[in-house]
């Protein structure tokens, strides 16, 4: 019989990438998407309804919130699922400064809710609770592991240290399989718009078919650890594989600026950044996150992970992706 996984935030990213693995291992899979006047399901649609074929028998959609427990409830004692993965957010920094109410009821408070409807149904399933790097914040160790101190330096890291420790409660206090992934950034053609990098490689495409003159962006200087998130998706599930639940880190070990990226993006289609990117501090956030910088090592010895995706291939099939979406007529100014 196969197993069955749950997964929030299917639509997004991570939960597109986690649902075609699980889907290669053989896995009945349900996911939870929230309802809203419009539909944005074009990363799970492709998957759950393929051009040319069927649509699949073993992918399940069902209307639930993480700010809603009767939702998730209901989901926990009809599915009974042998998995979960919580991987549903409010994940936009700079929003969390202006919606911080929402981001710490659907990030932290809706992992307590997942938790507690779990203890309470009396179902045992392997939990897997999706972390951030935003968590360290202002960093207090050169790089960051699994024993790094968090210090938060937004509403939504905050609550992703809410989500974590909850998280580990939970696991301590009621023998349950719980484990926290702390990812560093992932990034994809599948990544929001309005997340940096993307924001790179979309303006990329734009400026190389002239549909855009410029690309206006905050702080030049932040470093980040990027790796691809189909790579990423792969360790959340080896986690809930191991005999005993633990936290990881999940990482490339590696630091690069958003300059860096930029110049990459651009280099790859044959222009100069310092032609088209123009500073606006409208994308500053309130308190900055200048360095991220992930030590893996426990995942690699552990788990056997690790990335397979380099910084600069990353940044290519970013661009070269968004150059087809542009030229096919889906990119929208």
């Amino acid at each position: 019989m196969a197993r069955r996984a749950l997964i929030t935030g299917i639509t997004g990213q991570d939960g597109s990438y986690l649902t075609e693995l699980l889907l290669e291992k053989g896995y009945e899979i349900h996911g939870v998407v929230r309802r809203s006047s419009s539909i944005n399901r074009t990363r799970i649609d492709p998957i759950v309804n393929p051009i040319g074929g069927r649509p699949l028998k073993d992918v399940h959609l069902h209307y639930g919130d993480l700010t809603d427990a009767s939702s998730i409830n209901r989901l926990l004692r009809e599915l009974k699922p042998d998995e979960i993965y919580n991987l549903g957010a409010q994940s936009h920094v700079k929003v969390s400064f202006e919606i911080p109410e929402y981001t710490a009821d659907a990030v932290g408070l809706g992992t307590l809710r997942l938790l507690e409807g779990i203890r309470e149904s009396g179902i045992s399933p392997r939990f897997y609770q999706a972390g951030s790097s935003e968590m360290f914040g202002q960093v207090r160790e050169p790089r960051q592991s699994e024993t790094t101190p968090f210090y938060p330096r937004s509403p939504y890291g905050a609550a992703k240290v809410y989500a974590h420790s909850i998280a580990v409660n939970y696991r301590e206090a009621y023998r349950m399989f719980v484990c926290n992934g702390i990812l560093f950034n992932h990034e994809s053609p599948r990544r929001g718009e309005n997340f940096v990098t993307r924001k790179i490689s979309r303006g990329v495409a734009a400026i190389k078919l002239g549909l855009q003159r410029s690309l206006a962006l905050g702080n030049m200087e932040a470093k980040r650890d990027w790796g691809y998130a189909k790579d990423y998706v792969e360790a959340m599930w080896m986690m809930l594989q191991q005999d005993t639940p633990d936290d990881y880190v999940i990482a490339t070990g590696e630091t690069h600026t958003v300059r860096e990226f930029c110049e990459i993006a651009f280099d790859h289609v044959g222009l100069d950044y310092k032609r088209y990117v123009v500073h606006d501090p409208r994308y500053l956030r309130p308190t900055e996150v200048d360095l991220l910088l992930g030590d893996a090592g426990k995942a690699r010895t552990r788990l056997g992970w690790k990335p397979r995706t380099g910084f600069v291939d990353l940044v290519k099939l970013m661009v070269d992706a968004d150059l087809e979406l542009a030229k096919s007529g889906g990119m929208v100014q």
